[in-house]
This record gives C-alpha cells, sequence and structure tokens, in this order.
C-alpha cells in the first residue's frame, strides 16, 4: 500500500466528515437558514431531487423559509417532502410558494435534534472504520502476496489506525460544537 493510497484513505474518511458538515448544517437552530433543507431530497421526475433543485429557496425573514417551486406538479412533492423530512417543520402552500415557518424550538425538540446529531455523527464514524477496513484488508493481502513485509504491514496498519483515531475526534468535535449550539437557548 504505497503512500497513494493512504492519500485516498485520507480522501475517503475526510469526505465523511465533510458529509457529516454538511448534514450537521441542515439541523436548525432555531433559526431560518437555506441550509436546513439540504437533506431533505424530493421525489421527482422519476428519482430524488435535493429541494434546491426544484425551486428557490429564500429566508425572507429571521423565522421563515420559502420556497418557489418551479413546476406546478411538484408543489405536494415538495411539502410532503418537508413534513416527512423529521425535522419538525409544518409547511404551508400558497399557490407555488411553500413557505415554511421555523418554530421556537423547545427543550423536547432541542432534546430530538441533539438525538439526530448524535445518530449523523454515528453515521459519519462508521463510514470512517468503513474506510478504515478496507485499507486493512489491502494491507493484509499485500502482506499474504508477499508484496510486503509483515513489519511493514504493521507498520503501516499504525498509520491507518492513528489516521482513523484523528478523524473519529474531528467526528466527536464536530458533534459536541453542534449539539451546545442546539442547546443554546
Amino acid at each position: 500500500m504505497a503512500n497513494a493510497d493512504m492519500k485516498d484513505l485520507k480522501r475517503r474518511m475526510e469526505g465523511a466528515v465533510e458529509v457529516l458538515k454538511t448534514e450537521f448544517a441542515g439541523l436548525r437552530t432555531g433559526r431560518a437558514s437555506v441550509s436546513l433543507l439540504d437533506p431533505i431530497t424530493v421525489e421527482a421526475y422519476g428519482s430524488e431531487m435535493p429541494v434546491n433543485q426544484v425551486g428557490s429557496v429564500a429566508t425572507p425573514e429571521s423565522r421563515l423559509l420559502t420556497i418557489q417551486v418551479w413546476d406546478k406538479g411538484l408543489v405536494k412533492a415538495v411539502e410532503k417532502a418537508i413534513r416527512d423530512s423529521g425535522l419538525g417543520l409544518n409547511p404551508q402552500t400558497d399557490g407555488q410558494t411553500v413557505r415554511i415557518p421555523i418554530p421556537a424550538l423547545d427543550e423536547e425538540r432541542r432534546t430530538d435534534l441533539t438525538k439526530v446529531a448524535g445518530k449523523y455523527a454515528e453515521q459519519a464514524k462508521v463510514s470512517i472504520r468503513n474506510v478504515r477496513r478496507d485499507g486493512m484488508d489491502s494491507l493484509k493481502k499485500m502482506e499474504k502476496d508477499g508484496d510486503i513485509s509483515q513489519d511493514e504491514q504493521h507498520r503501516r496498519s499504525d498509520e491507518i489506525q492513528q489516521l482513523t483515531d484523528a478523524e473519529v475526534a474531528k467526528v466527536d468535535e464536530l458533534f459536541e460544537a453542534k449539539q451546545a449550539d442546539i442547546m443554546q437557548v
């Protein structure tokens, strides 16, 4: 496993952290943000599409999001996707505009959002561990095939484990920051 492979493992692990950041941006903290709708996909034209690809998303007020849906036939699908997203939002339709009032967060809702954030963090950790497993498997195969020595395999295994630990620590850090953000009244 050459350095190029280590770079690939690092890139893939960092990709999992970036996905987590995107998911966290979608968790609301009491004020409207267009990124709140980023994780939501809409059933449109036979496939799943992000909300921002079926309409214009805007924040006209600090506690209101609007989506100007481009195709009138998708208004109901957008409304349903938002309702079913698990974000606790209640969209209201006005012609081709979907209005989404952002309610103030109560203690129960904050706790729920913290649990969702925890689930996202755990998914990121699983992704990182899967990348580690791929790396370890290819090292074992290289040693078995005689491409590297047992000592080299152990050294590289340690490198992969250190990389994994560093990326998991980043996930924990991001989760703690998001948790503090959500619980802040």
